[in-house]
């Protein structure tokens, strides 16, 4: 879906693009559009349809699984998609500047970040980098209500559902995104946005949409 800086996508439309193109990629027919001309149409602007917040999980290549070409996303990725100020303004960037109609927050099972949080919440949990015990941090939530147990009880990393962790930890971060950016906030109500959460499943590779917020 290439467009010139004047023809916006609706939401729905932009949606509707990655699911055919998360389908061609579980097909195995993907159709590539990272050729010289494309190149060299993108040289003066960038026109993307779609932003995506997702795991920085080299698994989780967003061009790839949603068979997307230069040009055609703006992605925002960090370990385990936890909200800060710098994807914050980054997706302000793609909505106030960019006029993207969708953003898509993307989780996925077997996420490193998920299991380190749960692991983080063990008797014999070792202390963590203080960087990267400021990312799990932001799972923990997450891994305490799937588990039921108050926040000073260690857990048995056995028995809680890291599936249902990241669920949750998906469902936390859109609401994270609504309400601490009053731009996102503000074209979700307009009806210019909307955000689809979705889970990618790595052995299947399609994203299952479980959160949707705005009209798609």
């Amino acid at each position: 879906m290439n467009r010139s800086s004047t023809a916006v996508p609706s939401p729905a439309q932009a949606w509707n693009e990655l699911c055919e193109g998360n389908a061609r990629f579980v097909a195995g027919t993907p159709r590539h559009r990272e050729d010289v001309d494309r190149r060299a149409e993108l040289v003066g602007a960038q026109t993307p349809h779609a932003a995506l917040f997702g795991c920085s999980d080299s698994r989780l290549a967003a061009e790839i699984i949603f068979d997307q070409g230069l040009g055609d996303l703006f992605v925002v990725r960090n370990a385990g998609q936890v909200i800060s100020s710098s994807v914050l303004g980054s997706l302000e960037y793609a909505v106030a500047v960019l006029r993207v109609p969708l953003i898509l927050v993307l989780g996925h099972d077997e996420c490193g970040a998920v299991r380190a949080a749960i692991d983080s919440q063990t008797a014999d949990a070792p202390a963590l980098p203080v960087h990267i015990a400021s990312i799990i941090e932001k799972i923990v939530p997450a891994v305490r209500r799937v588990s039921g147990q108050a926040a000073s009880t260690q857990l048995d990393p056995a028995r809680v559902d890291a599936g249902q962790v990241g669920r949750e930890h998906l469902k936390d971060t859109v609401t994270e995104l609504l309400e601490q950016s009053e731009v996102i906030s503000a074209a979700i109500a307009a009806g210019t946005l909307a955000i689809v959460g979705a889970n990618y499943v790595l052995f299947e590779g399609h994203a299952d949409p479980n959160i949707v917020v705005g009209d798609i």
